[in-house]
């Protein structure tokens, strides 16, 4: 009777440990930050992300005198300051493929499945806070690569370009915006797939393979097809222009902000389907 009152007398825990969205979120935080992949690539598209443009600028401003008219119509100062973004894009997307995949080579997918059975917020949390890591990262290297590639220029009026110039600040900011949504629609190809090297393969194809492809196909198709790629829709986020075969910088947006909202759905769908 004493061992039985002493037992009922003992104080309850304070937390219940009721599986959140919050708590989800925190445990994709810790997650995330620990490995050292996430660190390595983000640090590779950091400096990709502002290597590549001062690179490109300093060729620029000492072969400037020696250019044809035809070359100084190419070197637009915006695309120059963010030509680091098209290469270090895929840095981010092999990261964004790893987010999901890594737990499946690794086994540690059952355990986040354990703890959260209903399998969809661990893929909502993953989104959010690789999202939002990816787009704080890269907000600092564009902006340094914009500032820096200016002043490398600065002694060419002509490629000078004011960061209050109508779409200039949306453009560099755009860059960040786009790194992240190419992350977030690899993450949403990666948990599709469920493998390492069949996710980085199949993002690979869709923006590096298939937009070369579309030149076999006759000029009027491949200006009517090409520019709904979601190559061609992202890259508008990021563009102060637009051609005449392109999308406008917004609705390219929406389009590519689409894209990534059909990788995961797909994703969720199948997460639901296969494993539970």
């Amino acid at each position: 009777m004493s061992a039985h009152a002493h037992v009922s007398q003992l104080p309850r825990t304070a937390h219940t440990g009721r599986v959140t969205q919050a708590r989800v979120a925190l445990s994709e935080w810790t997650k995330l930050h620990s490995l050292r992949s996430t660190r390595w690539s983000l640090l590779v598209g950091f400096l990709l992300t502002i290597a590549l443009p001062v690179l490109f600028a300093a060729v620029t401003s000492s072969h400037w005198g020696s250019m044809s008219p035809h070359e100084r119509a190419d070197r637009h100062p915006l695309d120059i300051a963010l030509a680091g973004v098209n290469l270090s894009q895929l840095a981010i997307a092999v990261l964004g493929v790893l987010v999901i995949t890594g737990e499946y080579s690794t086994g540690m997918i059952r355990a986040s499945f354990t703890a959260v059975p209903r399998r969809l917020p661990v893929l909502w949390a993953k989104t959010a806070v690789f999202g939002s890591v990816a787009f704080l990262l890269m907000v600092p290297p564009v902006l340094i690569a914009f500032f820096a590639s200016q002043a490398i220029l600065s002694r060419h009026h002509i490629l000078q370009i004011s960061f209050s110039h109508p779409g200039v600040a949306r453009s560099v900011i755009g860059g960040a915006v786009y790194l992240m949504l190419v992350g977030i629609f690899a993450l949403g190809i990666g948990a599709i797939v469920r493998n390492t090297a069949g996710g980085i393969a199949a993002f690979a194809g869709i923006f590096f393979v298939i937009p070369p492809l579309m030149n076999v196909l006759p000029t009027s198709w491949n200006n009517a097809i090409s520019q709904y790629l979601p190559s061609e829709a992202g890259r508008q986020v990021f563009s102060l222009t637009h051609g005449d075969h392109s999308l406008s910088p917004w609705p390219g947006t929406a389009l590519f902000v689409g894209y990534c909202a059909l990788a995961l759905a797909i994703a969720a769908v199948l997460l639901v389907r296969r494993d539970t």
